[in-house]
């Protein structure tokens, strides 16, 4: 059983880093006041702190159809092979679509005008960007298609922020002797071995596990629709015994201050109580026997296939 969690809501600017923690006392879960991440080395020496379970706000893992051109067996295999050999540029986001390749798959670098989706689609092959989307990031009934990994410009891009998350904070941890959900193992067995867990999460994913959905017309980024979600969320603490302390709830009924910004620790601490309804069985953790999703494309935690 985990006895500490931690969700960061991740960024390429380390000013916008913000976590959240929950720690399990007398059989509930006490959860702090959302801060921003610290120094990437002292943060990964946090995660090492007793039996943790780690949830990162980034993709991790590799469209299948993309791994099985790389020669690896696995996103595991793989990840420890970047940014050496003939991999020494995967961390290079691309300039222009002729520097696009498998071994340097993101683009593009910097915005311009003549940086276009189709550049990046003929370099690798495909017809469609969901060629390029992992099974998680693909649309459902509930929500629109996620950016794929590779296309790195736009509000909604995530490939930068991945990069920054995989150099920084995953291979250190891994080095480590951290282990990665779901290419590891179930959620389950991990937690039996004790010891520092990473796993993929997505806030937007855990507004509605927790009743704080956004509808249409609100958004995140202003106070008082995040302040609206108060008492959704408060009511949740109140059926599943989980306990904020008083910064933290402080923070939620103020809707975490007035600047759009307030978004990163409000998106910090909803993804931590997503992790707490899957750590207590309220929801399952994901399709993690899949043999495709355990070797190369990893899992959102809590998203049900």
């Amino acid at each position: 059983m985990f006895e500490r969690l931690v969700h960061s809501d991740w960024s390429v600017d380390a000013r916008k880093r913000w976590c959240a923690s929950a720690r399990r006392a007398a059989g509930h879960w006490r959860v702090s006041c959302p801060r921003r991440v610290p120094p990437l080395e002292q943060f990964v020496d946090e995660l090492f702190d007793g039996r943790v379970l780690a949830g990162f706000d980034f993709p991790i893992g590799l469209p299948a159809a993309y791994g099985a051109r790389t020669g690896f067996e696995s996103f595991r295999e793989a990840l420890n092979a970047f940014g050496s050999g003939p991999w020494h540029q995967f961390f290079e986001v691309a300039d222009d679509p002729a520097q696009i390749s498998l071994h340097r798959p993101f683009y593009p670098r910097r915005s311009t005008t003549g940086a276009k989706q189709p550049h990046l689609l003929a370099a690798h092959g495909v017809a469609a960007l969901d060629a390029l989307h992992r099974r998680c990031e693909r649309a459902t009934a509930e929500r629109r298609a996620a950016s794929t990994l590779f296309w790195t410009l736009g509000g909604n891009q995530v490939g930068k922020a991945a990069l920054t998350g995989w150099r920084g904070v995953i291979r250190p941890a891994l080095a480590r002797g951290a282990r990665l959900w779901p290419f590891d193992g179930t959620l389950a067995a991990l937690a039996a071995t004790g010891g520092c867990v990473l796993c993929e999460t997505y806030p937007g994913e855990a507004y509605g596990h927790v009743g704080a959905r956004f509808r249409s017309g609100e958004s995140k980024r202003r106070q008082a629709d995040r302040r609206a979600k108060a008492e959704a969320i408060i009511a949740w603490t109140g059926r599943h015994g989980v306990i904020f302390e008083a910064a933290a709830r402080a923070a939620i009924l103020d809707g975490f201050g007035p600047s759009n910004s307030g978004e990163d620790p409000f998106d910090a601490l909803i993804g931590l109580l997503g992790m707490i309804e899957v750590v207590e069985g309220r929801r399952t953790p994901g399709p993690e026997q899949d043999d495709e999703i355990r070797r190369w494309e990893g899992w959102i935690l809590g998203q049900q296939l």
